[in-house]
């Protein structure tokens, strides 16, 4: 059943497109005295106007050709029309909201389709969790397609505890009974990949056979040919010009990430050097944003990723052509989104000179006009899916766990994690520990403090691996999560027993969230009650409680930011990690222990 949002096929439309086109039927729609952004020509075409026709683009004509009754009009007043952007690689679940509050933010930006990953609450749910997020996309008023998560857990059960398991059974479902499931998501186990592991092709081989395109996740210049070969041909995760490069004549697309530049996802300034340094064509490259909470999201959007690649150095027009059309066709979807040719989905963005939206169309329909959502938007967004009931019950912890590790009573090697910004590398640091009466003693010399992970899934008798982080320079409390990436086991960095209980039991009241503790109090929490991953709230409200996370955040000396912090129990990226199985040193998937013998 059609909703006011929803666009029909193009196939059911031709006749009364080509009637408006040819003059003989009037639109429904004339967005004049405009200046269009060709994203086919990269060019900026003057004195245009638009026909929109049951949500579609019927033309783009020269200003003033439309002088008829019966459409409805809006002045651009000049200023600059472009197709609606186009992310091509995102985790709603990152945003700590669901799919429908997802909406509001996306199309304030001129966001109006995204393909996500939900491989986050996929560790939690299984299959249940990422059909119910699917559930949700089709109440929210935006176009959001799947790329069905591919490493579910991200390494073996011997590494790491997740609630869910994904097969290449399971996977194969997902692409038969979901048209939204379009390609594989990020296949985050490289090593595995470029290792020949049995059960990592038989997973790409689901999508490979069913003729869907695979999204990639690799560090490292030395997998990059076995993950071609392997049938990878995207990627997110350029870190440079040279890997950029390697990964471009491979003949895999490239997603350039913009971030926040205090966070790991700020790769574009350094990946697009393969265009601006080393001479490479723009024709294969998209940027994306990948993950944002809910107050990056409202600011650095990807129509902010989009100015960063003017930044570094694109003409504003190639910049948009990156930002919607290369991501409608790595996906096949370049006839549907990404332009403005006749019989295209009229999603349109009125820009500043700036490439700052001001006003959005989705499927025809004005949904943000001069930077506020209209009420037909506020209604949609008011009317939100509800997840299922066992979303809301996925904090499983034993009455009792200790959360700090013994003191040594003898000189011992600590295996540690250093942190280093922007966060996504971890270094495995070896420090000498003599013998101390009190691990403050030990936090103050070499600039330490706990770190520990806790299975929360209730798939084991309660996992607790103890850790030690360095130059993560925590001066007192703890810092707790439990969006703790892949496996989403709940997260603690601490400096004493008792504040790091009180994060615990915090997070497990609201069987989710993020939060700071000092001095037995919770200073700021996020509550993320659906699958401990997403609040049930609009993306205002979250993006408050964000910002007073991130404030008592920095106030407790935290050198790397909540979301850099979520990744240090991901156990794919070099060098070391902690999972709920202890310390995961990485490409060589050992599990050593916190202390070796001095």
């Amino acid at each position: 059943m059609l909703t006011r949002f929803s666009v029909k096929p193009l196939a059911s439309m031709t006749r009364q497109l080509a009637d408006v086109a040819s003059g003989r039927a009037a639109p429904d729609l004339v967005i004049r005295d405009a200046r269009v952004l060709s994203t086919y020509s990269e060019r900026i075409l003057p004195d245009r106007e638009i026909w929109v026709k049951g949500g579609r683009i019927a033309a783009v004509k020269p200003a003033g050709s439309f002088s008829g009754r019966g459409a409805a009009f809006y002045d651009a007043r000049g200023g600059l029309i472009a197709p609606g952007l186009v992310d091509p690689h995102i985790h709603i679940e990152s945003s700590m909201i669901t799919a429908c509050a997802y909406a509001e933010a996306a199309l304030l930006n001129g966001v109006t389709t995204i393909f996500c990953d939900s491989h986050e609450i996929g560790n939690v749910m299984d299959v249940a969790g990422v059909e119910a997020m699917l559930e949700d996309a089709r109440h929210a008023p935006l176009s959001i397609f799947l790329t069905v998560p591919s490493t579910i857990p991200a390494t073996s059960p011997q590494l790491e505890t997740a609630g869910g398991d994904f097969t290449p059974e399971k996977i194969a479902g997902l692409f038969d009974r979901w048209p939204e499931a379009v390609a594989l998501g990020e296949k985050m186990d490289f090593v595995s990949v470029a290792m020949g592991d049995e059960r990592a092709h038989a997973i790409l081989a689901a999508a490979l056979e069913r003729g869907r395109p695979v999204c990639g996740h690799v560090y490292g210049r030395e997998f990059v040919a076995a993950y071609a070969a392997s049938g990878v041909t995207d990627t997110h995760e350029a870190i440079d010009r040279e890997i950029a490069d390697d990964m471009l004549e491979a003949g895999i697309w490239l997603f350039l990430r913009g971030g926040p530049p205090t966070t790991p996802w700020h790769s574009l300034p350094h990946a697009i050097k393969t265009i601006t340094e080393l001479g490479a064509s723009h024709k294969r490259i998209a940027v994306c944003t990948d993950d944002r909470d809910a107050d990056d999201l409202l600011t650095f959007g990807l129509d902010w990723v989009t100015r960063q690649a003017v930044v570094a150095g694109m003409r504003k027009e190639q910049a948009w052509a990156m930002g919607s059309l290369h991501g409608a066709t790595r996906y096949h979807m370049e006839g549907e989104i990404g332009g403005l040719g006749g019989g295209r989905r009229a999603d349109l963005v009125l820009l500043t000179d700036d490439l700052e939206p001001v006003s959005t169309w989705y499927g025809g329909e004005l949904v943000v006009d001069q930077k506020a959502i209209t009420p037909v938007l506020d209604q949609a967004l008011s009317n939100r899916y509800r997840y299922p009931e066992a979303a809301y019950h996925t904090v499983k912890l034993p009455e009792q766990v200790v959360l700090t590790p013994a003191l040594p009573t003898k000189p011992v090697t600590a295996n540690t994690i250093r942190t280093e910004l922007p966060g996504i590398i971890l270094v495995h640091e070896k420090i000498r520990l003599e013998p101390a009466n009190d691990w403050q003693t030990h936090f103050e010399r070499h600039g330490l403090c706990f770190v520990t992970v806790i299975e929360r899934h209730g798939k084991s008798a309660g996992n607790v691996a103890h850790g030690l982080l360095s130059n993560f320079a925590l001066r007192s409390g703890a810092v707790a999560s439990s969006v703790g990436h892949d496996s989403h086991n709940i997260i603690i960095a601490g400096t004493n027993e008792a504040d790091m209980q009180v994060a615990l039991r915090a997070i497990e009241a609201h069987q989710g969230g993020a939060c700071v503790v000092q001095n037995g109090k919770v200073t700021a929490m996020v509550p993320l009650p659906i699958a401990g991953l997403i609040s049930d709230k609009r993306v205002h409200a979250v993006a408050e409680e964000v910002k007073l996370l991130k404030a008592e955040w920095d106030k407790a000396g935290c050198t790397i930011p909540y979301m850099g912090f979520n990744l240090i129990p991901l156990s794919v990226i070099p060098e070391i990690r902690i999972t709920d199985k202890g310390l995961v040193t990485v490409p060589a998937m050992d599990i050593v222990p916190l202390f070796d013998a001095a």
